[in-house]
C-alpha cells in the first residue's frame, strides 16, 4: 500500500486531516456509525462513489485504525466493515460538521440523492436523554440510539425492540429541522411531529 499523503505540518488539525481529509472518508464513517456494513451495502448508500475509490478508502481506514474488516459466521459468511472505538470518536466531528453546514443545505436539488437514515445525525443532536427512538419518514423507517456510548448510533428499518419513543413526520418537516429552520420541540408543539411511546424521551418531547 502506498504511503499515506501528509500535510507535513505539526498541527493536530493537519494530522487529523491526514487521516480523514480525503473525499468520501467521513461519509463512510457516517454509514458505519450504523454498525457493521457489507461492502455492497456501503456502495449502495454512497451514491456517486466508484468501487475503486470505496475500496481504497476502506483500506486506508483500516490502516489508520478507524475501521476493521471481519467475516460473519455462517450462514452469513460475508465480510463486513465496522468502526473501531477511535473511528466512533468521529461522531461529534460529523455532528459539528452537520451543524456548521446546515445553513448551506438549501433546497434539495434534482440531482441530490437522499436516504432516510441521513436525517439520523441531525435528529440525534436534538434528543436530550438516552433511549431507542424509531423515526418514520416517507422515505422509510430508521432508528436512533440516543445517548449510546458504544455500538451502533442508528440503523435502517424498525427499532430492534420496543422503542422508548416513536416519531412520525414528513420529509419537509425533517428537512426544516435539519436546516435549523425549525426546532424539534416547536415541530412537536405544532403537531408536525407525532410522538408516541411511554419512555422518558417520548414524555420529554410531549412536555416541551
Amino acid at each position: 500500500m502506498p504511503p499515506r499523503r501528509s500535510y507535513d505540518q505539526y498541527c493536530s488539525a493537519a494530522r487529523a486531516l491526514d487521516v480523514v481529509g480525503d473525499r468520501w472518508t467521513l461519509l463512510i464513517v457516517r454509514e458505519l456509525l450504523a454498525g457493521p456494513r457489507r461492502y455492497t451495502d456501503l456502495h449502495a448508500d454512497l451514491p456517486g462513489v466508484s468501487t475503486d475509490v470505496l475500496a481504497s478508502r476502506l483500506k486506508d481506514m483500516e490502516r489508520d485504525g478507524l475501521s476493521t474488516r471481519r467475516r460473519l459466521p455462517p450462514p452469513g459468511a460475508a465480510f463486513v466493515y465496522e468502526l473501531t472505538p477511535r473511528g466512533r470518536e468521529l461522531l461529534p466531528v460529523l455532528q459539528a460538521l452537520g451543524e456548521w453546514g446546515r445553513s448551506g443545505l438549501g433546497e434539495r436539488r434534482p440531482t441530490d440523492a437522499v436516504r432516510a437514515h441521513w436525517f439520523a445525525l441531525p435528529l440525534l443532536r436534538l434528543l436530550d436523554g438516552e433511549g431507542l427512538v424509531e423515526v418514520s419518514l416517507e422515505e422509510g423507517l430508521f432508528h436512533l440510539h440516543a445517548g449510546a456510548e458504544e455500538g451502533p448510533v442508528y440503523g435502517d428499518g424498525p427499532a430492534p425492540g420496543e422503542p422508548d419513543a416513536r416519531l412520525v413526520l414528513d420529509t419537509a418537516t425533517c428537512t426544516a429541522i435539519a436546516r435549523g429552520e425549525l426546532s424539534l420541540a416547536h415541530a412537536v408543539r405544532e403537531g408536525r411531529v407525532e410522538v408516541s411511546g411511554e419512555g422518558a424521551l417520548a414524555k420529554a418531547l410531549r412536555e416541551t
